[in-house]
């Protein structure tokens, strides 16, 4: 993919999270045409801490990932991931003159050991796998909810849902998985950073008392950025499907890109 195509500068990222009991993290490297940066945020969910940074300017990547490891490195906060096996769903979807490319995978076993905090934590569960890259429309924006839980019958869950960004009718990134099996709904509505309504009226209802957040605004002229993102827990149902418990992220962004 080259770096300009349909008028627009090629987009590039790879996300992921861990939401854990005791710790809810993400990492992510994004690059924009010819200039890159990463982000990372750390929740302490016992003692309420969050450690977080973005890294613009050039230097030793503070993230990262490569096929299935990640790594951060910064001061005193280091972590080193693996990520097993999930099945992913992966679309290309029309965006103004361009396009958008993304594997999603919801649900994806991750160990490994994060320091932060002065703490140690050794992580054994579920997380999410988001890689994308195209030529997106020059103004985006977006809305993103991603988590993994149980279902009330026991079956184990996660999703992907998005509104404004790989969201067509039919072949879009919308996906639940059912005991690791992906299916797409139907478009979604997001109430603010408060639920998602599914088009069966079920509400995926997101609670972020005592949650953690992340919010950045940038302007560089060329590229500008509103982006808000936060952990939290989920209750309600997940597109027909009652949710006994669920943890992830609520997600709404703002670029100019």
């Amino acid at each position: 993919m080259p770096i300009f195509r349909h008028g627009a500068m090629r987009k590039r990222w790879r996300y992921i999270g861990f939401y854990g009991d005791e710790l809810m993290l993400c990492a992510a490297v994004v690059r924009i045409g010819p200039f890159r940066s990463s982000f990372w945020s750390i929740w302490d969910r016992e003692t309420g801490k969050v450690m977080e940074n973005t890294q613009i300017r050039p230097g030793r990547p503070e993230v990262s990932i490569e096929g299935n490891y990640a790594e951060l490195r910064t001061g005193d906060v280091s972590a080193s991931l693996v990520l097993g096996p999930a099945d992913p769903i992966e679309v290309v979807c029309p965006s103004g003159r361009g396009w958008g490319w993304t594997r999603k995978r919801a649900g994806v076993p991750i160990a490994g050991r994060v320091e932060a905090g002065g703490r140690v934590f050794r992580l054994d569960g579920l997380g999410v796998d988001d890689e994308s890259a195209g030529y997106q429309a020059r103004h985006t924006s977006w809305s993103w909810s991603a988590g993994i839980g149980l279902a009330s019958d026991g079956s184990d869950l996660a999703w992907n849902l998005v509104s404004g960004i790989n969201d067509p009718i039919t072949g879009s990134e919308r996906s639940v998985w059912v005991d690791g099996v992906p299916r797409e709904p139907e478009p979604v509505v997001f109430l603010d950073l408060d639920a998602v309504r599914f088009a069966s009226g079920d509400d995926l209802v997101f609670d972020f008392s005592g949650g953690a957040e992340r919010h950045r605004r940038d302007n560089f002229g060329l590229i500008r950025s509103d982006y808000r993102h936060r952990f939290g827990t989920f209750t309600g149902a997940l597109d027909g499907i009652k949710l006994e418990s669920g943890s992830g992220v609520m997600e709404e962004h703002d670029a100019v890109w």
